[in-house]
């Protein structure tokens, strides 16, 4: 639901034969020349004392990415925002309309939920407690939680903590659950949109399905898999996992526009509006006309650990270029999380712990996370030094052609 690239869509759908679009979320429609009308992109912002020639060159650098974002928005959403960072010049690019309502603009320092950005912070910890001794990745999800993964076939006993974080654990997907989808992506929505998830409860429904495959024999993108990632946390800690998050990542790195809000329903300013189209329809891709929603307020635990964060564009560059230039993780917890999983039938995208990799268009090999959750979709892509960054936020979930910018800000076409 809250993640599925277009590359990891594709992957589940040579899995499973047909196209399947449920990390997007509903089915919305465009809203049309509403945002294409205000299209304001190109706010250069240097990154601290840069200077005006560094603010020069990096506003003619950027010119592919200021088009690729104002196409997206064309297309589809109400508005985006970008943020590239190369070294030590910075640029932010804004499009369309933040709210519909009042016409407001996107601020290049707009708050947005994340979705699953937020498992790459997930992995991050788990990363950091075996580099401590406080668990091994080889252990298995019996050992911490025993008796939870269980029944229709499932068994925790053979399901490593490694196989979480890289989708290989065959654990089903809560996200894919008819009942869910209804509730949560149809205009049922409406009426349950501030009720309470709990990990128990999502981990409960998805035993209630046979798992895909048996650990490690396949590979199958799987929201559950973060959420009983956020119970070993617990368990191994005392704390839950956004109070780790908050301590060994967000405080150090001071990420204040960032947060994890439990069931905190709204999203703290600055912020847009986030739209959606709800419908009956269950899974697909998104389709034009129809009837747009506000879905800004939204009890979020029932993404949980697989995507209930909130952030904004200088905080996720921040957070990914500190993880690849070693700040948050040593040698050696950083090459196993990228270490990855290749996907049959998709050479140029594969998956580590909590990290995307992807060999774009023009060669170029970036590092990072999306996410989708109603409303709103979002991704981060770092180059392995950390050097070039790229985050992006678009406020609608239908005809989001995200990977168009990232291609555009990496490859300049």
């Amino acid at each position: 639901m809250y993640e599925h690239t277009h590359a990891a869509d594709e992957a589940r759908s040579s899995q499973r034969g047909a196209r399947r679009r449920a990390g997007r979320g509903t089915r919305i429609a465009a809203v049309g020349a509403m945002a294409a009308a205000v299209l304001t992109t190109g706010l250069t912002l240097p990154a601290s004392a840069a200077g005006a020639q560094d603010a020069s060159a990096a506003r003619a650098g950027h010119e592919a990415t200021r088009t690729a974002l104002e196409s997206v928005v064309h297309e589809g959403p109400p508005g985006g925002i970008v943020r590239a960072e190369l070294g030590h010049t910075t640029w932010a690019g804004r499009a369309g309309t933040a709210d519909l309502t009042t016409g407001r603009k996107p601020r290049a320092d707009d708050r947005f939920r994340v979705g699953s950005i937020t498992k790459t912070f997930v992995a991050t910890v788990m990363l950091q407690l075996e580099a401590e001794g406080r668990l091994s990745l080889d252990d298995t999800v019996d050992h911490w939680l025993p008796g939870l993964v269980a029944g229709n076939g499932n068994d925790g006993s053979k399901i490593k903590l490694r196989q979480l974080l890289n989708h290989t654990s065959g654990i089903y997907s809560y996200t894919d659950d008819e009942t869910f989808k209804r509730q949560e992506f149809s205009t049922d929505f409406l009426q349950h949109r501030y009720e309470t998830w709990t990990p128990h409860r999502i981990v409960r429904l998805a035993m209630t399905h046979r798992p895909a495959f048996a650990p490690g024999d396949d590979w199958s993108y799987s929201d559950t898999n973060y959420v009983i990632a956020s119970m070993v946390i617990r368990k191994a800690t005392g704390h839950s996992y956004a109070h780790e998050i908050e301590q060994r990542i967000l405080r150090p790195l001071h990420l204040n526009s960032t947060s994890v809000p439990g069931t905190r329903v709204r999203v703290p300013g600055p912020s847009g509006r986030a739209y959606s189209k709800l419908t009956g329809e269950l899974a697909g891709p998104g389709e034009p006309g129809g009837t747009v929603y506000d879905v800004t307020e939204l009890n979020p635990s029932f993404a949980g650990a697989a995507g209930e964060m909130i952030s904004n564009n200088q905080d996720l560059n921040r957070f990914y270029r500190a993880l690849f230039s070693g700040r948050l993780l040593k040698e050696p917890e950083l090459k196993k999380m990228m270490t990855t999983v290749s996907i049959e039938g998709l050479p140029n995208f594969s998956y580590g712990l909590g990290l995307m990799k992807m060999t774009l268009s023009c060669g170029t090999e970036v590092w990072g996370h999306n996410g989708g959750i109603q409303g709103s979709i979002s991704q981060t892509m770092v180059t392995a030094d950390g050097d070039h960054a790229l985050s992006l936020n678009f406020n609608g979930d239908w005809n989001v052609h995200e990977q168009r910018v990232v291609d555009a800000e990496f490859c300049g076409a």
